[in-house]
């Protein structure tokens, strides 16, 4: 622009005044749904003071349908870098106070090179998503911007952490760009997401769904698994994320950030846990929190599969991926939806060097037409294949039972294990003592004068020969049985024994989307 330096100068403070107020009803808006406009959720989860913004005058370039008198400054989204806990990251936040956070050309733009930048940079990735969806006055110049975005969004998988808060609606191609990320944190009540909305769901089929059952925070933690996390308003999604990044390295070349070593929870007998009857049902919980420091896990997709868990942890302060058995729920056999489940948490953990420990004691499969159906071979197969291309340090704990494909899926030696211990009374087979017996001595059973006694008889010797510690100890499935007691130093033992691992593969492209 032409004109004086106190013009230039006067024109910049009220183009920046308009990108930071946005329009004050919108603000107001937000504020009585208990919800924080764009630029307060960023100074929330950064440290105070560390939030430098980048592209702040950017405007559509659009002139069609009235878009030259709607233009802002900002286009709607705000984006820069900042710090938390110290640590460097990228963020950017959708404003619903500027044309109501929809996406537009420039939008999109600057989301790309948000993620562009963060991958370039080695540093963590954050989008805080709140958004009424793609401009359609844009036409393909929007297109083209979000196609950008889901290219760099791939190009960072693997790469840099990424992390996004579905904090209001993100609707439909906007709604694939948190996907081809890493971790998905949903506000209850406020946050939704979905490709087709409720009205061309009715013009289509004729069923009448509210954005809530369609896309809501509890749909994706219950029933599609997509939501890593669902918290109750802003303020704990912000939270969550800051704790999360605390886990996480920078990126695939750096380190998860250790912490001073803490004792876990003194209340938690390991010896007393698991039950001596085999196949009694227990809460692997209680077995973690017993393990890790300060008895603190931060388990991702809790709602989802509960028959499995998955999270991240600390042992003598260094970062772990847990994925354990849950024999409170189905026995701990392994179903579609806990393979799925187990396969993207353990490729993440392998991108980023985080060292995998399982607690095993699984029934097997999930024995069910709508399990076959579901596609539980496909789901498994993923599951065998993340854990075996694994490369980070891999330790596996048995805790009761493991039996057929289902341990080989939870991980046994040959699938790469490094190190693998058994705790006293573990039963480990190709199938259940009841299920084999009725196999191989069904003519015998049928023909005794007492099937049911001789049942028991074959069971009880099926036990002794084949499914007990030491059968696998003297055939050297496992490297040492171990007391529930022991299981914490032996693992803090063999992190630092495995602290150097290297594995030489076939180089390759690295993703975190299973096969």
């Amino acid at each position: 622009m032409a004109g004086s330096r106190a013009e230039y100068d006067a024109a910049l403070v009220r183009l920046e005044a308009e990108a930071r107020t946005g329009d004050a009803r919108e603000a107001e808006r937000l504020h009585a749904a208990g919800k924080r406009t764009a630029r307060e959720r960023i100074d929330f989860l950064l440290d105070p003071g560390s939030f430098v913004e980048e592209f702040m005058l950017a405007e559509t370039q659009a002139t069609d349908f009235g878009m030259a008198e709607r233009r802002r400054p900002t286009d709607g989204i705000v984006l820069g870098s900042g710090a938390v806990d110290g640590r460097l990251i990228y963020v950017f936040a959708q404003d619903r106070t500027i044309l109501q956070g929809g996406v537009g050309s420039a939008h999109g733009e600057k989301i790309a090179y948000a993620l562009e930048t963060a991958t370039r940079l080695g540093v963590p990735i954050v989008g805080l998503y709140d958004s009424v969806g793609a401009r359609i006055q844009e036409g393909l110049d929007v297109t083209r911007a979000v196609g950008r975005i889901f290219a760099a969004a791939t190009q960072a998988s693997g790469a840099v952490p990424q992390i996004s808060a579905i904090m209001g609606p993100c609707v439909g191609v906007a709604a694939y760009t948190p996907m081809l990320g890493d971790f998905v944190v949903m506000v209850e009540g406020s946050g939704q997401m979905f490709v087709s909305n409720p009205t061309s769901i009715r013009q289509a089929t004729g069923v009448d769904v509210s954005v809530e059952e369609l896309g809501g925070a509890m749909v994706h933690a219950e029933m599609t698994g997509v939501a890593d996390l669902v918290v109750p308003d802003d303020a704990s999604c912000l939270q969550a994320i800051r704790k999360l990044l605390s886990f996480l390295p920078a990126s695939h070349a750096a380190v998860p950030p250790p912490t001073t070593p803490a004792e876990p929870n003194a209340s938690v007998d390991l010896a007393r846990v698991v039950p001596d009857q085999i196949g009694e049902p227990y809460d692997v919980h209680e077995v973690i929190c017993g393990l890790v420091d300060g008895g603190e896990l931060m388990e991702l997709k809790a709602r989802f599969a509960t028959n499995l868990i998955v999270g991240l942890a600390r042992l003598d302060g260094q970062v772990v991926g847990l994925v354990a058995n849950q024999p409170a729920v189905r026995g701990g056999a392994l179903d579609a939806q806990g393979a799925t489940k187990a396969a993207g948490f353990i490729r993440f953990c392998d991108a980023f060097g985080v060292p995998l420990i399982s607690l095993v004691d699984t029934a097997g499969f999930v024995p069910s037409v709508e399990q076959e159906h579901g596609g539980i071979v496909r789901a498994v197969a993923r599951m065998f294949f993340s854990y075996a291309e694994a490369t980070v340090p891999k330790i596996a704990v048995y805790l009761g039972r493991g039996y057929g494909g289902a341990k080989q899926a939870m991980a046994t030696r040959e699938m790469g294990a490094d190190q693998l211990f058994l705790w006293p009374g573990v039963e480990l087979a190709i199938m259940e003592a009841e299920s084999a017996v009725s196999i191989l001595y069904r003519r015998e059973i049928e023909s005794a004068a007492d099937p049911a006694e001789a049942r028991r008889e074959r069971v009880a010797e099926f036990n002794a020969r084949y499914a007990g510690p030491f059968d696998a100890l003297a055939k050297q499935f496992a490297h040492a049985a171990i007391r529930p007691e022991e299981t914490r130093e032996r693992l803090i033992r063999a992190l630092r024994l495995l602290v150097g691992k290297q594995v030489v593969r076939p180089p390759k492209k690295r993703s975190l989307l299973p096969i």
